[in-house]
C-alpha cells in the first residue's frame, strides 16, 4: 500500500502538485499552461514577433488562405503525415510559400525522408528563418517564411549530405510551381 511506503506518497503528492500547478498555470514561478506546453492557441503560438515585409490582419489572412492553410501557416499547427500530394512530388520546379508566394525551396534539394511530409536539405538563400519551438514537451527548430512569417514546418539535423539537415515542411504551406527555375539559376 502507498500508505506503508512514504516515498510513493511523496511521488504521488509531487505529481498532484505539479499537475495542479500546470492546470492553474504556474510552474516554478513561470506562467506555463498546458496549451503553452503543447503549442496550442493561447499558449504562445502565432507568427513570430519579428517585423516581416508582408503584413496582413488576421481577417486578411483568413480571406487569403483556406482553413487548412490558416491552421498551419498562422496557428502553427501540423498537417497529418502523408496528407499532402507534395510529399511524393519530384518534378522540377520551385516550392513557394502558400501565404505570400515567396520562393522557398528548389526541387533539386527535395528528398524522400520517409516521414510523410515534403522534405528538403536546404532552402533558397534568405527564404526562411528559424526560431526555437518548445511545444509538445520538446524543443525543436521552427521554420517560417522570411517574407510573411508564416509557419512552414521544422528543421532537424538528421538529413542527407551536403547539409545534414531535414527541412520537414507542411505540404499545405507550400505552393509548387512546376518547371520554374530558382532565381539566379541557369536552368
Amino acid at each position: 500500500m502507498a500508505a506503508d511506503r512514504p516515498e510513493i506518497q511523496s511521488v504521488d503528492k509531487s505529481r498532484r502538485s505539479f499537475l495542479s500547478k500546470l492546470i492553474l498555470g504556474s510552474v516554478a514561478g513561470r506562467n506555463i499552461t498546458a496549451a503553452g506546453l503543447l503549442g496550442w492557441p493561447g499558449g504562445g503560438a502565432g507568427a513570430p514577433a519579428n517585423a516581416f515585409p508582408v503584413k496582413l490582419s488576421e481577417e486578411e489572412w483568413r480571406r487569403r488562405l483556406s482553413p487548412a492553410q490558416y491552421h498551419v501557416l498562422r496557428d502553427h499547427r501540423t498537417e497529418r503525415a502523408g496528407s499532402s500530394a507534395l510529399d511524393k512530388e519530384y518534378g522540377d520546379g520551385v516550392y513557394h510559400c502558400a501565404g505570400c508566394g515567396q520562393p522557398l525551396f528548389a526541387s533539386s534539394s527535395k528528398f524522400d525522408s520517409g516521414t510523410g511530409w515534403p522534405s528538403f536539405w536546404a532552402p533558397l538563400d534568405q527564404a526562411v528563418e528559424t526560431e526555437t519551438d518548445r511545444g509538445f514537451f520538446m524543443t525543436r527548430t521552427e521554420v517560417h517564411c522570411s517574407r510573411c512569417g508564416s509557419h512552414l514546418g521544422h528543421v532537424f539535423d538528421d538529413g542527407p549530405k551536403p547539409t545534414g539537415l531535414r527541412y520537414c515542411m507542411n505540404g499545405v504551406a507550400l505552393d509548387f510551381h512546376p518547371g520554374e527555375q530558382p532565381h539566379g539559376s541557369d536552368g
